[in-house]
Formats: C-alpha cells, sequence, structure tokens
C-alpha cells in the first residue's frame, strides 16, 4: 500500500493539482499523472539530463526530485516551451541546424540551454558547453547543439536566424 499526498503547483502555466504516491519521483508524475513524456528516464541517477526541467527558475534532474516537493512551485517541462507562435527559439534552433539525432536526449538539451539563455541570452560557447556539462548525448559529438544553443541565443535577442 503506497501513501498518496495531493499536491499543487503551477505546470507549463497553469495550475494543477494530483494525489501522487509519497516516494514517487517528479518524473513519474510528470509522466504518468500529466502525460508529458518529454522528459525521459534513462539513468535514473540524475547522470545523463534527459529528465531536466525548470522549476522556479532552476534547471532541475526531475528523477532525482521527489515529486512532492514539486509542492507550491512553477514548473516548466519541454511542452511548455511551445508557445502560440510555435516552437520556442532553442527548439527551433534544434531543428534548422540538425542538432536533433535520435531525439532521446534533445528534451534535456533543450531544457539545459534554455535555463542558460534565460540567465544571459548573450551566452558564449563556453559558457553554453558548461550549461550542458550534466547532459549525455551518444549520438553527437555536440557540435550541433552548440550551434543551435548559439543560434537561440542570437534569436532571443532579436537577431533573427544566423
Amino acid at each position: 500500500m503506497s501513501l498518496e499526498v495531493e499536491i499543487a503547483f503551477t505546470l507549463n502555466g497553469r495550475a494543477v493539482s494530483a494525489a501522487v504516491p509519497a516516494t514517487a519521483s517528479a518524473l513519474t508524475v510528470l509522466r504518468e499523472r500529466f502525460d508529458l513524456a518529454g522528459a525521459k528516464l534513462v539513468c535514473g541517477e540524475g547522470e545523463c539530463g534527459a529528465c531536466t526541467i525548470i522549476v522556479d527558475g532552476l534547471s532541475r534532474n526531475s528523477c532525482l526530485m521527489p515529486a512532492v516537493d514539486l509542492a507550491g512551485r512553477t514548473v516548466r517541462t519541454v511542452e511548455g516551451l511551445w508557445g502560440e507562435r510555435g516552437l520556442d527559439p532553442v527548439q527551433q534552433a534544434f531543428v534548422d541546424t540538425g542538432a536533433v539525432q535520435c531525439g532521446y536526449c534533445t528534451a534535456g538539451m533543450v531544457m539545459q540551454i534554455r535555463h542558460a539563455l534565460d540567465r544571459n541570452p548573450a551566452a558564449g560557447e563556453a559558457e553554453l558547453r558548461r550549461a550542458i556539462e550534466g547532459n549525455v548525448c551518444r549520438c553527437t559529438g555536440y557540435a550541433k547543439v552548440i550551434e543551435a544553443a548559439l543560434a537561440a541565443g542570437q534569436r532571443m535577442r532579436g537577431g533573427g536566424a544566423p
């Protein structure tokens, strides 16, 4: 028998609530209770970054975060980046530069880069590389990912496509 706890939080701009198992991870709840499959369970140890979400403006590995810790917080997932104008600048840059390979790590990379660019839209290559140090991709050498990150930063600063 698993004890459930009622939590309420803001998810991608809307107020939500759910009864969640007291021992569940944020990742499990986002995927199973809210049908948000962007964040992936890969390592389950916070080592790969595929489960990255933004909680109260900070990037978090949702596989390590207890779901009960979402209570009262503001949570943004990759699904929450999509807006009225379509893809977020980081998502669009991934498409435009061919940074998407198999796609399994993409959501985590996008969220980590978005977090870095939200803090500093003028982030350079070194800062963006540091931002994704905790994100593992077995398909690329990260060159296209960094190209996408730099292009997204340029778009976010109003510079349009590179």
